[in-house]
């Protein structure tokens, strides 16, 4: 069968390409068109657009971009009807895919939505869309169920990629090699700083996040790098700021060995969690956008560790609190007091097991989508 499957993030990257290792498993023949990155490219897909290309921030971001974007949108339905796929498959990316999703339902393509839109947390009113332009909904957060039982509309929970993803990691040889040679090299805390993926939100960030490891002592300071971000634009941010090593490897290596972490909100604060580090999250964007999100986000939190969790498991340091003294402060906490590390610890325990019940998300999406398919055939 012929697939479609549209995401537009780095995160959607790493999802959509284990969705695809898991779609041959149920059909080896499977030609997989999409819009992706390297990942995705990796397990067989040809990629049309990679998501760097795609990746504007923030309400005014967009419409800096809406040319680019309107044409984008544009190409991907001539694409789609070009391609004639048996089903179109979107991978979170919400701006972009229900755009999309209501032109492939009303061209008469099978429609599935895999990691939902976070409308649980501002404009719900797209419920109305999805229910109409969706033909299954694929949830990988256990409280998305309910949420969507509110507005009379099934979908099917199956569990969080990241478990997988994280634990298969974590077990392996390599995986193992790689901490006891690190630990077996290098003696000082690690304090892992994870910008994002965009250089917009990496412009905002970062030199706070520096300013704020400056001046420490014995500490090993590392700024994960991420793919599609060229090194010119990296080095030119920290170049000032002597302590601090760039990691352009697997940020899962970096974090397997991290003792503390800064994180831009979004999916690596749940990465981090996952790998039991003691984590502040870092949150700052343009005056304009702010004040926008702030009057239409629902929801007390913007990590998705305490939107989980429903409380407050990690600092959220927002907009004009992402300082650099909060940060040092905060993150001196993370790497000394004995007591709060213990606590978060076992906070992200009883996140990992809340996620689990689900089972294996790729294999269970492929399945549901592979059903779909069958049926309509």
């Amino acid at each position: 069968m012929k697939y479609y499957i549209i995401a537009g993030e780095a995160s959607g990257d790493l999802h959509g390409s284990k969705l695809i290792r898991a779609i041959k498993k149920n059909d080896q023949h499977a030609n997989i068109r999409a819009w992706g990155g390297d990942l995705m490219q990796a397990e067989g897909a040809t990629i049309v657009k990679h998501f760097r290309d795609l990746a504007f921030m923030g309400f005014t971001e967009v419409i800096l971009h809406i040319h680019a974007i309107f044409n984008n949108l544009k190409f991907c339905k001539k694409d789609i009807l070009d391609f004639q796929p048996d089903v179109v498959v979107f991978i979170d990316y919400p701006g972009f895919n229900l755009p999309v999703a209501k032109f492939a339902k009303q061209a008469g393509f099978k429609t599935v939505y895999y990691i939902s839109p976070q409308v649980w947390a501002w404009k719900d009113s797209r419920v109305k869309k999805i229910k109409k332009y969706i033909d299954q909904m694929l949830v990988i957060l256990p409280f998305e169920k309910t949420f969507y039982q509110k507005w009379d509309y099934h979908v099917e929970y199956v569990g969080h990629p990241l478990i997988e993803t994280i634990e298969s990691y974590k077990t392996s040889d390599t995986s193992k090699k790689f901490i006891a040679e690190y630990k077996r090299n290098h003696s000082n805390p690690v304090v892992a700083i994870l910008p994002g993926s965009r250089k917009q939100e990496i412009r905002k960030k970062l030199p706070v996040m520096l300013d704020a490891i400056k001046d420490l002592e014995g500490v090993a300071c590392i700024v994960a790098q991420a793919p599609g971000i060229d090194d010119r634009f990296m080095l030119d941010l920290i170049e000032e700021i002597p302590n601090v090593a760039i990691w352009k490897q697997n940020t899962y290596q970096l974090l397997s060995v991290a003792d503390a972490a800064m994180v831009t909100s979004g999916t690596a604060t749940l990465e981090t969690a996952l790998f039991g580090v003691p984590e502040v999250v870092c949150y700052k964007t343009s005056m304009l956008s702010y004040a926008i999100a702030k009057k239409i986000i629902k929801i007390p939190f913007i990590s998705l560790v305490n939107i989980i969790m429903n409380k407050s498991v990690v600092k959220e340091l927002i907009q004009e609190h992402l300082t650099a003294e909060d940060l040092k402060k905060e993150l001196m906490e993370l790497l000394y007091n004995q007591e709060k590390i213990q606590e978060m610890k076992k906070d992200f325990d009883a996140l990992k097991k809340s996620l689990i019940p689900g089972g294996n998300a790729s294999e269970n999406a492929a399945a549901a989508i592979h059903r779909l398919t069958e049926n309509s055939a």
